[in-house]
C-alpha cells in the first residue's frame, strides 16, 4: 500500500494542469517586459519565457554567406566534440536555473553537421535533460547517413522520438555541393525537397517523427523570390518558413549590399504574396513586433488558414487558451500525460470545452465543408519574421543599459526597447547574465571567438589550410 501512495502522488504531481515553476519563471518574465509590449497577444509570460540559444559552441562554418552574422574569427576555431558538450552542459544548467523548465532552445553556432554525429547527440540529450526542446540549425546541406547515426543508437533503435531541425537556404550561401553559387532562388528548389526528403525518409524507414523549419536571409537582391520561396516549399514538409532581413552584424567583410533598402513590411508582404492571403502578425505576439512577427496556421490542399483570426470570437479564444492552458508543459512530454493534464484543466473550467467546440465549426466554416471534404489532410505550417538590429546601433544602445541609463537619442532608445522585450536569449554563465542574441552577435562575439581561436586553434598542413581560406 505505500509504494501504491507513492506512485499515485507521483502521478498527481506529474499530471498536474499547470508546472508551479513554469508558471514562476513566467511571472518573472512577464514583470522583465516593458509596458509597450504588454499586450493581450504577447506569448511571452503567458505561454512561453521565450526561446533560448547557444554560443561558442562550434563556431566554424564551412560555407561562405554575404552577410553573415558570425565575426571573421568564427572560421579560426576548430570544432571539438568536448568543448561543444561541456558549453552545452553549462549554457543549458544555467538557462534552467534562470528560466525555467522549459523552453525552446537552439543548438546554433557555426554549422551543426560539422560536430560528429555522437557529439551532436550529446548535445540534443543535454538540452533535453534541461527541459529544452532542441532545433539543429544547418545549411542543409547534409547526407542521409549523418542522419540517421545522429537519429539511431549503436543497435540501430532511435535514440530520439522527434528531431527539429532548421535548414538555412538562400542565394547569399556560397559552397553547397553542387550549386556553389546559385544565381536564382529557384536554383535551390531541389535542395530545400531533398532536405525535407531526408527527414521523411527517417521516419518511413526508423519511425523517427521530425519538425522541420526553412530560413532565409533577405536581401534587396532576392527579396523579388521570397514569395515564389513560399509557394515552392508549401508542399515540401516544413513547418515553419522564417524569413531574416539582413543587418549589418558579424564580418564586415561580407556586408555587399545596402540592407536598409528592404523592410520589414517588404518582406512581409512577399510572405503573403506567396501564401495568398494577409497574415495577421497582432494575434499572437513574441516581444517586440519590430524584432518578430508570427503567424500560426495550417494548409488544406493549396491554401493556407489562419488558427485564430482577428474576430473578437477568437481573440477571446486566444485569451481562454492562456488562461487555462498557459501554464501547461507540453514539450518532452509523453501524450498520454498531456492528456491527463488537459483532462484536468478542463476540469477546472469546463466553459473551455464549448469555447473550443465553437473554434473548431468557426474554422472548418472558414476553410469550407467543400474544401475540408476534398482535400482532407491538414498540414500546420507557421510563418515567421525575425528582424535583427545593426550592430551600430546595438553596441552604444546596450553599453548604456549596463549601466541603467536610457538614451535620449530616438534611434538608441528604440533600440533599447527592442532589447528589452528580447524573445530570444543566450547563457553567460561564467558571469552570471542573459543576452540578448543581437547582443551577443553585435558585441560579444568577436572578443569570444578570437578567445576561442586561441583555445580551439584550427591545426591544418598546408594544402587544407589554403582550402580553408576560401572559408574564413
Amino acid at each position: 500500500m505505500k509504494a501504491l501512495g507513492s506512485w499515485l502522488r507521483r502521478l498527481e504531481r506529474a499530471t498536474r494542469p499547470v508546472d508551479p515553476e513554469f508558471v514562476e519563471a513566467m511571472a518573472r518574465r512577464w514583470d522583465e517586459l516593458p509596458e509597450h509590449v504588454k499586450v493581450p497577444g504577447q506569448v511571452l509570460g503567458r505561454h512561453a519565457v521565450g526561446c533560448e540559444g547557444t554560443h561558442g559552441v562550434f563556431p566554424r562554418c564551412n560555407f561562405t554567406c554575404t552577410p553573415c552574422y558570425h565575426s571573421a574569427a568564427a572560421n579560426a576555431v576548430r570544432v571539438d566534440g568536448v568543448h561543444t558538450v561541456t558549453q552545452v552542459e553549462a549554457q543549458m544548467a544555467f538557462l534552467r536555473s534562470r528560466r525555467g523548465p522549459a523552453a525552446h532552445a537552439q543548438l546554433i553556432g557555426g554549422e551543426v553537421s560539422l560536430l560528429e554525429p555522437e557529439d551532436h547527440a550529446a548535445a540534443l540529450s543535454i538540452m533535453r535533460r534541461y527541459g529544452r526542446e532542441p532545433m539543429s540549425f544547418t545549411h542543409g546541406d547534409i547526407d542521409y547517413d549523418y542522419l540517421t547515426t545522429l537519429a539511431l543508437d549503436a543497435s540501430g533503435r532511435p535514440r530520439f522520438r522527434r528531431l527539429s531541425f532548421a535548414g538555412h537556404f538562400d542565394t547569399t550561401m556560397f559552397g553547397r555541393r553542387g550549386i556553389r553559387r546559385p544565381e536564382s532562388e529557384a536554383d535551390l528548389e531541389p535542395y530545400r525537397r531533398r532536405f525535407a526528403a531526408l527527414f521523411a525518409r527517417l521516419r518511413a524507414e526508423h519511425g523517427v517523427s521530425y519538425f522541420l523549419a526553412h530560413n532565409m536571409t533577405v536581401t534587396p537582391s532576392n527579396l523579388g523570390s521570397v514569395a515564389e520561396v513560399v509557394r515552392q516549399g508549401a508542399d515540401m514538409g516544413y513547418s515553419m518558413f522564417s524569413f531574416q532581413p539582413a543587418a549589418f552584424v558579424g564580418n564586415q567583410k561580407r556586408w555587399k549590399e545596402d540592407y536598409r533598402d528592404t523592410s520589414g513590411d517588404q518582406v512581409w508582404a512577399e510572405i503573403e504574396a506567396g501564401v495568398g492571403c494577409e497574415l495577421d502578425y497582432t494575434v499572437f505576439q513574441h516581444g517586440d513586433l519590430r524584432c518578430n512577427r508570427v503567424a500560426y496556421g495550417f494548409y488544406v490542399g493549396p491554401k493556407w488558414f489562419p488558427v485564430l483570426s482577428s474576430t473578437p470570437a477568437d481573440l477571446a479564444t486566444r485569451d481562454a487558451f492562456y488562461r487555462s492552458f498557459g501554464g501547461m508543459l507540453f514539450n518532452n512530454t509523453p501524450p498520454a500525460v498531456v492528456a491527463a493534464r488537459i483532462a484536468r484543466a478542463v476540469a477546472r473550467r469546463p466553459v473551455v470545452v464549448p469555447m473550443a467546440l465553437a473554434w473548431l465549426i468557426r474554422t472548418a466554416r472558414r476553410v469550407g465543408w467543400a474544401h475540408l471534404a476534398r482535400h482532407r489532410r491538414i498540414r500546420p505550417v507557421s510563418f515567421v519574421m525575425h528582424s535583427f538590429m545593426d550592430a551600430a546601433d546595438v553596441a552604444p544602445a546596450w553599453e548604456l543599459m549596463t549601466r541603467g541609463i536610457q538614451s535620449d537619442d530616438p534611434q538608441i532608445q528604440a533600440t533599447q526597447e527592442r532589447l528589452a522585450s528580447c524573445h530570444y536569449a543566450m547563457a553567460h554563465p561564467e558571469s552570471a547574465t542573459l543576452v540578448p542574441a543581437c547582443v551577443q552577435h553585435s558585441v560579444l562575439d568577436p572578443d569570444e571567438n578570437r578567445q576561442l581561436a586561441e583555445l580551439l586553434p584550427l591545426k591544418l598542413g598546408p594544402t587544407r589550410r589554403r582550402a580553408a581560406g576560401t572559408v574564413g
